[in-house]
């Protein structure tokens, strides 16, 4: 195995340890805010216009801050969660942070798609809240949050690609240090192809298993 097929390895398996790893903690974290934004609406099932408004407001403030930016902004508290700002590890925690709130937006958008007569019906019926939500908004929205899940996973992918300008590790890592700052181009090249292929091969898994939910 020569250098450049050496590198490459090790840092596609970087770049999709911390691409999975984040993808798991954002998805979860996204969900529930996705959920409580819909939900709290001014018509959800759990009406709460404070909160809906306190989140709405912190939500879009996470939002605006770019993701190079939050970055290095939140340096403390990445050192004070993992013990380092350096590594694959440490980029994990500001790729959750930075996603969570564009991952809850999503989610927010798959499920105000369910129908709503759907929701109206199983209130009628005496559903709580919890029911509704298990039984009636994931399932409905399930291909929807296929999607959103595919998209999110497509955006951590560009992420962690930013996390290597400051150390991150992984396939932008390599190609700052080996394909910028050496000058070589055959790395910068092979580290874009490597990074199309994860990214076309994410798009196709998560466009197949939403169709495969939508045709049941």
């Amino acid at each position: 195995m020569n250098e450049l097929t050496s590198l490459l390895w090790q840092s596609t398996l970087e770049t999709l340890y911390m691409v999975a790893v984040a993808a798991l903690f954002s998805a979860c974290g996204g969900l529930a805010l996705g959920l409580l934004l819909v939900l709290t609406r001014p018509n959800g099932i759990l009406a709460a216009k404070w909160l809906n408004r306190f989140l709405e407001t912190i939500t879009n403030m996470a939002r605006s801050i770019p993701f190079i930016i939050l970055l290095v902004a939140i340096v403390p508290f990445t050192r004070f969660v993992v013990g380092t700002s350096i590594g694959t590890d440490a980029a994990i925690v500001p790729l959750v942070v930075g996603a969570i709130p564009y991952v809850a937006r999503l989610i927010e958008t798959a499920l105000l798609e369910v129908d709503g007569g759907v929701i109206e019906a199983a209130v009628t019926l005496g559903a709580t809240p919890w029911q509704i939500i298990w039984k009636v908004y994931l399932p409905e929205g399930l291909p929807a949050l296929i999607r959103a899940v595919t998209i999110m996973s497509l955006t951590l992918i560009s992420y962690s690609a930013m996390a290597g300008a400051v150390g991150g590790g992984g396939l932008g890592d390599l190609a700052i240090r080996y394909g910028y700052q050496r000058f070589r181009p055959d790395v910068m090249i092979s580290t874009v192809a490597v990074l199309i292929i994860i990214v076309q091969t994410f798009q196709f898994a998560g466009n197949r298993l939403a169709r495969t939910f939508e045709r049941r």
